[in-house]
């Protein structure tokens, strides 16, 4: 059977590369598609999820925002196992900063520009959110198209979506991107940041077994 794997917002898939499976799995990596000027959210779900076989078996996992996106993924075509890491059930368990560019729209409203990486703003927000004290950290994040960057952090702060409760939750007790106290985990990484997947990949993989067998 295959497990489809999205990473996070940015990343390829190095911060997961070290995340070791039952060996009867055969895994798929399936890379972010850059977002058609003012394409919905649905349609670029679809997209993405044009790259599932759906006439067979299969299961889902995703890391940060690609968490966010297999549960999308999901509703279109069922997966027999749903696995998430560092990322959220449903809209309620968003933090207060992520609520706020909700309800102010500051996300819409950023220009392209600002998401350049020729400035030093990526750096700093990434730094900030994902693990302020990893001097590595932008070794994880490959994937800085600006339009990209911008279209997804809008489609985080407006994503609305009803907990599925099948849905396999692991998440790091220091994890300032999606906070574990707006959430109920069904693992909690001790002493892991956002990075828990590459920084914590062995206690990772060990669940990801048990959860897989």
């Amino acid at each position: 059977m295959k497990i489809y794997i999205v990473s996070g917002l940015g990343a390829d898939f190095k911060v997961l590369e070290r995340l070791q499976f039952p060996d009867h799995y055969e895994i798929v990596f399936l890379d972010w598609l850059i977002p058609e000027q003012n394409e919905p959210f649905y349609t670029y779900v679809e997209r993405m999820a044009g790259k599932i076989n759906g006439s067979e078996p299969f299961c889902l996992l995703g890391y940060s925002f690609g968490g966010i996106m297999v549960q999308e993924i999901n509703k279109i075509k069922p997966a027999q196992k749903v696995v998430i890491l560092g990322s959220i059930k449903s809209d309620k368990e968003k933090s207060r900063l992520i609520r706020a560019g909700e309800i102010t729209r500051i996300p819409k409203m950023l220009p392209v520009g600002f998401f350049n990486e020729r400035t030093t703003n990526i750096y700093s927000v990434v730094r900030k959110f994902f693990d302020p004290k990893n001097p590595k950290l932008l070794q994880y994040f490959r994937v800085r198209d600006p339009y990209y960057l911008k279209w997804s952090i809008e489609k985080i702060s407006e994503w609305k979506f009803e907990e599925n409760p099948d849905v396999v939750q692991i998440l790091a007790d220091r994890d300032i991107v999606f906070p574990i106290k707006n959430s109920k985990p069904d693992h909690v990484i001790k002493g892991g940041t956002h990075l828990f997947p590459a920084t914590k990949y062995n206690e990772v993989s060990k669940i990801l077994k048990g959860v897989f067998e």
